[in-house]
C-alpha cells in the first residue's frame, strides 16, 4: 500500500511550519554547458542552504543525462531531490520524488490525466515518491505553456488562478505550483500570490521570473510557501553567494510569516 505522505512530502511541511518558506532550485541539465556544470551548481546551491533540488524541466532531460546527473548529486549530499518533469521520460530511480503533476489549464488532456497514466505504474515500480500537485501556467508561460498547450491564466485575473488552484486542492492534490515559466520577464504578480494563497491550506509553489532575493521577499510576504528558482542559478558567476542571498530573505520573511500567524 502506497502511503498518503511519504518522507519528502513530510520534509517539506515540516520545513514550511518550522521556517515559514522554503526554496528550491530547480536544475535542468539541458541549460548547463556540460552535466558535471549543473552537478556543481546544485552542489553549491546546497552549501549555501537551499532547502531541495528540483531536476528536470526540459523535454531533453531524460535518459543518461538526467540519472548522471541525479547520481551526481547524490554521491555529494543528501538534500532531497526532486523530479519537475518535462514529459514522462523525466523520471528517474535515483530521485527522491516527483512532482506528480497536472497542468490543469492545459487544452490537451494528454497534459491534465494521460501523461499521468502512463507515467504511474513506472513511478511505483521504481518507488518514487509522488507529490500530487496541480500545476497552473500563468502568462507569459514559457516553453512550459507552449509544449503544454496551455491556457495561460492573464496576469490580471488573480482570481482565475485562484479558482483553478481551489479545484486542485478539493480534487486532492495537496500542492499547488503557480508558474510563469522559465525565463519569464517578471515573477508572478503579487495580487495573484495573495489571492491564490487565501483560497488554499495546500502547499503552495510559486515559480518563474524570480531573479533577485528583493523579489524573492516580496513573494514569500505574498504567500508563497516554496521558491522555484532556476535561470538566476545558473546565470550567475557565483552561485554560492546568490542563493545565500535568496535563502537569507526567504527565512526571513518566512519567520515574519510565522510570527503574524500566517502559516497554516
Amino acid at each position: 500500500m502506497i502511503p498518503l505522505i511519504g518522507k519528502v512530502e513530510k520534509y517539506i511541511n515540516d520545513r514550511v511550519q518550522k521556517d515559514g518558506a522554503i526554496l528550491s532550485i530547480l536544475i535542468d541539465p539541458c541549460d548547463y554547458s556540460t552535466p558535471q556544470k549543473a552537478i556543481e551548481t546544485a552542489l553549491l546551491a546546497v552549501e549555501a542552504g537551499t532547502d531541495i533540488l528540483g531536476v528536470g524541466g526540459s523535454t531533453g532531460a531524460q535518459g543518461e543525462l538526467l540519472d548522471s546527473v541525479i547520481k551526481g548529486i547524490k554521491k555529494e549530499t543528501d538534500v532531497p531531490i526532486v523530479l519537475f518533469p518535462g514529459n514522462i521520460a523525466t523520471i528517474s530511480a535515483s530521485a527522491d520524488a516527483v512532482f506528480f503533476m497536472s497542468l490543469l489549464n492545459s487544452r490537451n488532456p494528454y497534459w491534465i490525466s494521460q501523461a499521468q497514466m502512463l507515467s504511474a505504474p513506472m513511478i511505483k515500480k521504481m518507488g518514487i515518491e509522488a507529490l500530487p500537485t496541480g500545476y497552473i501556467l500563468v502568462e507569459p508561460g514559457g516553453t512550459a505553456g507552449w509544449v503544454g498547450d496551455a491556457n495561460l491564466v492573464p496576469r490580471n485575473r488573480p482570481k482565475l488562478a485562484a479558482a483553478l488552484a481551489l479545484s486542485a486542492q478539493l480534487a486532492g492534490r495537496r500542492m499547488v505550483f503557480t508558474d510563469a515559466g522559465s525565463a519569464a520577464f517578471d515573477h508572478i504578480p503579487l495580487e495573484m500570490i495573495t489571492t491564490v494563497r487565501k483560497a488554499i491550506d495546500a502547499i503552495y509553489i510559486v515559480g518563474g521570473g524570480i531573479r533577485t532575493p528583493e523579489q524573492a521577499g516580496k513573494v514569500v510576504a505574498a504567500g508563497a510557501d516554496c521558491l522555484s528558482i532556476g535561470t538566476a542559478a545558473e546565470e550567475t558567476k557565483d552561485v554560492k553567494a546568490l542563493v545565500k542571498e535568496f535563502v537569507k530573505i526567504i527565512k526571513q520573511k518566512g519567520k515574519e510569516k510565522i510570527e503574524k500567524g500566517l502559516i497554516r
